[in-house]
């Protein structure tokens, strides 16, 4: 879990049971009706054509897959800043809210933007339209080029079933990529290609410029992903994404251990550059090393987090035993006992037990609060007792009404929207003892936690299947590092 204040005792995360939080020092250091025969716009000076196909061609679906590419067609290069791609849609129920993806893009999704747009003259197939744009950092577009694909979702806010045979730009037999004029383009606020649902043309000077759908979280679907690929804890570019190798004294687990940064390091594993966190011990305090890696900013809040973690049951040397704890959290700091915008998610892994466990236990808690003398604990979690020694795919999501957690892909717990965060918070993986009582022997040993990559998605509830499609199209397209998420 956490790191805790500096001299206090630790203990098992349910409810009642002693165990301490993140020392703020440790922080330092989301009927068709037909219309009017569309016609694009014909190649010129600047020109556009968008083709499409889908990848999800029911008539129901539990999210909607527009996949597309938009070409050049005119004679001088096109700065994609300026290109704006819209796919209408009816909404499945008037007080519905949306939420947009990019699965995998060949320029990346880092650059693709998806906001949502109410239309002032509603149809029959098309109230709503997704607006696709691109960032500075799309580039150019030269003549006849097209953006390759980008391969777009969209689902309900609350992931219930929705109709696309309603809709005016979808069409569920058009598998394979065409040019199509049901959805419209513009470069540089000019429509140069399709056909808006009749009265809704882009242009319009009555038509909304800054399409957001009010409901949304504003900012949502900004991401956070890092492939981990360092040359070691020196590395500059370690500090330059965010990161902090942490070094300081204090909590959480054996008094008197130090937080070794030279214990993180990088190395290959599958094919990927993985971060590797090494604890170990002679079974003294002073003997004792633990490790932790944090973000220096603490501005993550609702939406999906995930992480591939590789947790040990036995030391890589030395006796075994120890009452180790293994980590992927997010958290911020208690400012006073029992205050009550703190929060924490925690997965901890005991490969040995500890905190009153025999034997290996894997915990998910998501905390309100608590207080540290005398103790007292507001918090939910859940738990399995078993080995999860190996490489492990963790996620939870935070939303309005719940905490969910994941591990390989199957559903773990869910916890109540009293523990929901109040206010943002940092991303952690540390590895430390809670004690010495499960090992008694003076024989140095030593333990590895690593971790693959990890990824935040902001106020977007991403299944673990989409979580997999997303970090996929980041390594396909050679992105290792991207942090879009504002600041708080």
């Amino acid at each position: 879990m956490s790191n805790r204040p500096t001299g206090r005792s630790t203990g098992r995360p349910g409810p009642g049971r002693a165990r301490l939080a993140l020392a703020l020092a440790a922080l330092l250091g989301g009927g068709v009706l037909t219309a009017l025969p569309a016609q694009a716009a014909p190649a010129a000076a600047d020109g556009l054509s968008v083709q499409y196909r889908t990848s999800a061609g029911g008539a129901t679906a539990d999210q909607t897959e527009p996949w597309l590419k938009v070409r050049n067609t005119g004679s001088s290069p096109v700065q994609l800043s300026q290109v704006k791609v819209r796919y209408y849609f009816k909404a499945d129920s008037p007080s519905d809210t949306y939420r947009f993806a990019c699965s995998w893009a060949v320029r990346g999704c880092s650059v693709v933007t998806g906001t949502f747009g109410t239309l002032g003259n509603p149809t029959a197939t098309a109230d709503r339209y997704l607006e696709i744009g691109f960032t500075q950092a799309a580039g150019t577009l030269a003549p006849g080029a097209d953006t390759g694909d980008l391969q777009l979702r969209f689902h309900r806010a609350n992931w219930q079933t929705l109709r696309q045979s309603d809709d005016y730009s979808f069409d569920g037999a058009q598998t394979s990529y065409a040019n199509w004029d049901k959805v419209t383009a513009q470069l540089a606020g000019a429509t140069v290609w399709g056909a808006a649902p009749e009265g809704n043309d882009p242009t319009d000077p009555t038509d909304p410029t800054d399409p957001t759908d009010p409901t949304d979280p504003p900012g949502g679907g900004q991401s956070l992903f890092d492939d981990f690929d360092y040359s070691s804890h020196t590395d500059p570019a370690i500090s330059a994404h965010g990161w902090n190798v942490r070094a300081n004294s204090g909590g959480p687990g054996v008094p008197g251990a130090t937080w070794d940064p030279s214990k993180v390091t990088f190395v290959s594993a599958g094919g990927n550059s993985v971060m590797n966190l090494e604890t170990s011990t002679a079974g003294t305090g002073a003997s004792t090393t633990h490790t932790e890696v944090l973000t220096r900013a603490t501005k993550f809040r609702n939406g999906t987090y995930a992480a591939r973690v590789k947790f040990s049951d036995a030391p890589k040397s030395g006796p075994d035993g120890d009452h180790l704890v293994q980590t992927f959290f997010t958290i911020n700091d208690l400012k006073a006992p029992m205050a009550d915008d703190y929060a924490e998610y925690d997965f901890e892994y005991l490969p040995n037990g500890g905190w009153g466990e025999p034997a290996n236990i894997l915990y998910t808690t998501s905390w309100e609060t608590y207080n540290p003398e005398p103790w007292q604990a507001v918090n939910q979690h859940s738990e399995q007792r078993r080995s999860y020694a190996g490489w492990h795919d963790l996620v939870v999501t935070i939303d309005d009404s719940a905490i969910t957690y994941y591990v390989d892909g199957q559903h773990f717990g869910t916890h109540d929207a009293q523990y929901l965060p109040e206010r943002p918070m940092s991303i952690n993986f540390n590895q430390w003892l809670i004690d010495l009582n499960g090992q008694t022997s003076t024989a140095p040993r030593a333990y590895d936690q690593q971790v693959d990559y990890v990824l935040h998605v902001k106020d977007q509830v991403l299944t673990p299947a989409q979580v997999a499609a997303k970090v996929a199209g980041y390594r396909n397209a050679g992105t290792g590092f991207v942090d879009e998420v504002p600041a708080t």
